[in-house]
């Protein structure tokens, strides 16, 4: 599990194709630490096993699945990308529970400073927009973000200066793709009410109870 409070930003040293799946190597620094194999870590959202670290990078090996669901097949040496280590229980939950497990990829269609703020939209895929609402939780390329707006399958979000200094929304245009969790809870909510079916349980009684 995650949190979304991105540690630090990496740097791709290597990415090369297997049969399957592509081998990454990332430089970091603090998320080294204590970091070694077996350990899960997020790489822009994508939770990973570490296969192999040293004093200044660490190695997994993105399988094909997961390739085509998140840009991770897209990296070349030199991108640069957010970092997560996974929470312990002694950690603060800064941002929303995350699985690291990435739903699909979502296109930036508007990204502009807007005042002191920034303001970024995105279309995700029509199948995930019943998992969002305006002052939901989502996560881009592993950032916990607070939905703003929504319009059809737009999520529209107000960002801080801080969160886009300590990530790399700061490297981003108009056209790229990042990769999309959605709130858990809510996926686990809707498939408990389409199993249910004819049950008297249903969406104003969730939220009347503070779901």
């Amino acid at each position: 599990m995650f949190t979304g409070i991105i540690e630090e930003i990496g740097e791709v040293l290597a990415a090369e194709k297997m049969q399957d799946g592509v081998r990454i190597t990332v430089s970091a620094r603090k998320v080294l630490d204590d970091l070694k194999p077996d350990d899960s870590i997020s790489i822009d959202g994508a939770c990973q096993t570490v296969i192999r670290c040293n004093a200044r990078s660490f190695t997994v090996e993105a399988v094909g699945e997961t390739v085509q669901k998140t840009t991770l097949g897209s990296f070349r040496s030199g991108r640069r990308v957010n970092l997560e280590r996974a929470l312990t229980l002694q950690t603060r939950l800064g941002g929303h529970l995350m699985q690291g497990h990435i739903n699909g990829t979502a296109r930036i269609t508007q990204w502009f400073a807007r005042g002191e703020n920034y303001f970024l939209e995105v279309e995700i895929p029509d199948q995930l927009t019943s998992y969002c609402i305006p002052e939901g939780s989502i996560a881009l390329d592993g950032i916990s973000l607070t939905i703003a707006r929504m319009e059809n399958n737009r999520v529209g979000i107000s960002i801080i200066p801080h969160t886009v200094k300590c990530t790399t929304l700061q490297e981003k245009k108009v056209g790229d793709l990042m990769n999309v969790e959605v709130d858990v809870i809510a996926r686990y909510v809707q498939q408990f009410l389409n199993e249910t079916g004819s049950s008297d349980l249903n969406i104003d009684q969730l939220k009347k109870w503070g779901y």
